[in-house]
């Protein structure tokens, strides 16, 4: 995985838009990362790597504030709403809004319960974001939740003891770069109240590297200590602060996002979940909404299935997942998060195989109708989509199987299995026996050992990203751009169509026939496209293109024969220039409504 993503224009033209310029400002303030593997970091990612589950609390001065400041609402992430790309609201009227903060339902037993029902393994905690507003007693700086508030409690130690009372692991975030209302800070003033113009160092000396020592010190063992955006932060300040976190916490993780590659694991870009596994420790981060802070008007609700997904499929590409709570203004978390959160924990409890010590998927990707991960001998099918004539089929399993149970109220019932060369199909019941997500237990006769060729499903639809195709005559690139302010969408696309450009897959058929193509693209005007295999076969249709992805029907695709076929598609006519393909998709004719 690149830890640094190419970010091109949302309208798909060769100049950088004003939302490009947005997406790449916020973008560099990640920093570099590199991939840590499980050797490097030892015994104390244990809780990290074999947890996979946790949650993140986004809670501060702008969860008061909700997104909405002087009658206008701000649509986006609501933590950055004192930012010039927000509301712009000047320092010392940011400051002069603690006195309005009074979260007077915060209950650190109830917020730590939640996690607990959830199957969550550690809480992570805003100790200060980017608007410089502590969420505990600091000693070295009055703007606090403690001095500054009439709440006057320190909820981090609340929380603290709360999670260490539940077997919780509990950690800090902390903006290490970015103050916007302490001098010298970045992004804050350049000069200090008595008119000093000061720079980075005095805000690291005089403000950051207090904290970090407070918060590693105060608040008993911490699980992992958070940075985020480092920017271009000189590496020595990052070096001090590693370095204090490894004496005071040593059994602490620090995210890659510290910066300068003195993290423990990579923290991939928020709300990004890859479509194929990634070696190595890593993390992604999402939201049960939309903004990570409070919003006022954020109504769009992770369902728990979308959860449950979420989760799985980041353990099987070989992640561990971390999703996010907006405490509402008073301190309580809202009620749509926690009946989502506890109707997928409840999932989990009974399914805890497919999540916790879970190893990631053996075919690389998810599969149409659902995804796997593995534990010791026994793989594990989480089936998202029940199929409508009771079978699944696995490709490219090459050893047979010893038994295959369904899991149905606790209970394993025995399934029947059939192998033709390297596909296996699982027959089901007509109804699934989970509202949710239904699991299907596999024991491989021996070490498993699969073909991760790329398949094509002959039920379901199968989707083939350019993630995992091959380019000639045109360019494959990883793509992000932001719906609203800092909600990100990830991508691979193919771009840079030359005359002839293709790209292509290497595919397996297991059934031969008739199969519906459409295409998931974006551009401008109309675009001829032309979908070909190697025997000559091929469709060519013309429709339109927004700047939005959708798919687009091409037409019906005749595959021959039964085996191995490469898919190539180019575009032939239009704006190619413009034109952006995002995948394929490969529909059998048999199921086709």
């Amino acid at each position: 995985m690149k830890s640094s993503l190419t970010v091109l224009g949302i309208l798909l033209t060769l100049s950088v838009s004003a939302q490009d310029k947005e997406s790449k400002g916020m973008d560099e303030m990640w920093g570099d990362q590199k991939m840590m593997s499980r050797v490097d970091v030892g015994a104390k990612a244990a809780l990290f790597d074999d947890g996979n589950y946790a949650m993140f609390i986004h809670w501060g001065l702008y969860s008061n504030i909700a997104n909405q400041w002087k009658d206008s609402t701000y649509y986006g992430i609501s933590e950055w709403i004192m930012h010039p790309r927000r509301a712009g609201i000047p320092a010392e009227e940011y400051r002069a809004e603690a006195k309005n903060f009074n979260p007077v339902n915060f209950d650190a037993k109830a917020i730590a319960r939640l996690a607990k029902d959830a199957g969550m393994k550690y809480i992570v905690v805003t100790s200060k974001h980017h608007d410089g507003f502590a969420m505990y007693d600091s000693k070295s700086n009055d703007f606090n939740i403690v001095k500054a508030t009439p709440f006057a409690r320190d909820p981090m130690k609340e929380l603290a003891r709360a999670c260490k009372e539940l077997g919780l692991g509990f950690g800090f975030y902390y903006s290490h770069n970015q103050d916007w209302t302490f001098p010298g800070g970045n992004g804050g003033p350049g000069t200090t109240a008595d008119g000093k113009k000061v720079g980075f160092d005095y805000y690291f000396k005089e403000k950051c590297l207090p904290q970090v020592k407070e918060i590693t010190t105060q608040y008993g063992d911490i699980a992992m200590v958070w940075f985020d955006t480092p920017g271009e932060m000189e590496k020595k300040y990052v070096e001090e602060l590693v370095a204090v976190v490894r004496k005071n916490q040593p059994n602490a993780m620090i995210s890659g996002r510290a910066g300068h590659n003195l993290g423990d694991y990579l923290s991939l870009g928020d709300m990004n979940i890859p479509v194929r596994n990634v070696e190595g420790l890593w993390e992604t981060v999402d939201v049960t909404n939309d903004s990570w802070g409070y919003a006022w008007y954020d109504q769009n609700w992770k369902s728990p299935k979308r959860i449950l997904k979420s989760v799985i499929s980041t353990v099987a590409r070989g992640g561990t997942y971390m999703l996010n709570v907006g405490p509402k203004p008073d301190g309580s978390i809202p009620e749509e998060a926690q009946y989502a959160l506890r109707e997928a924990g409840a999932w989990i409890d009974k399914y805890p195989q497919l999540v916790y010590s879970a190893d990631p998927s053996p075919w690389g990707r998810e599969l149409p109708w659902g995804d796997a991960t593995v534990q010791g001998d026994k793989l594990s099918l989480a089936i998202y989509d029940w199929p409508h004539d009771g079978a699944i089929v696995l490709p490219g399993l090459k050893k047979n199987i010893k038994s295959a149970h369904l899991w149905v109220d606790g209970k394993a019932k025995s399934l029947k299995v059939t192998k033709k060369e390297n596909w296996t199909t699982i027959m089901l019941p007509a109804n699934r026996p989970e509202k949710l997500i239904s699991v299907v237990e596999l024991a491989v006769d021996g070490p498993l050992a699969i073909d991760k060729s790329l398949s094509i499903d002959p039920i379901y639809p199968t989707k083939l990203p350019v993630a995992f195709a091959k380019a000639a005559g045109a360019s494959i690139l990883d793509k992000k751009w932001m719906e609203k302010f800092g909600e990100w969408k990830h991508i691979s696309q193919a771009q840079d169509w030359g005359v002839g450009g293709k790209v292509y897959w290497e595919v397996d058929i297991m059934e031969p026939g008739h199969y519906q193509v459409d295409l998931n693209y974006a551009g401008s005007s109309r675009l001829v496209w032309r979908v070909s295999l190697a025997d000559g076969t091929f469709v060519q249709n013309e429709q339109n293109a927004s700047s939005v992805y959708n798919y687009y029907e091409m037409g019906l695709l005749n595959f021959k024969t039964a085996g191995k076929h490469t898919i190539s598609v180019e575009v032939k006519d239009g704006a190619i220039e413009n034109a952006s393909l995002k995948e394929i998709k490969l529909t059998p004719l048999s199921s086709l409504e």
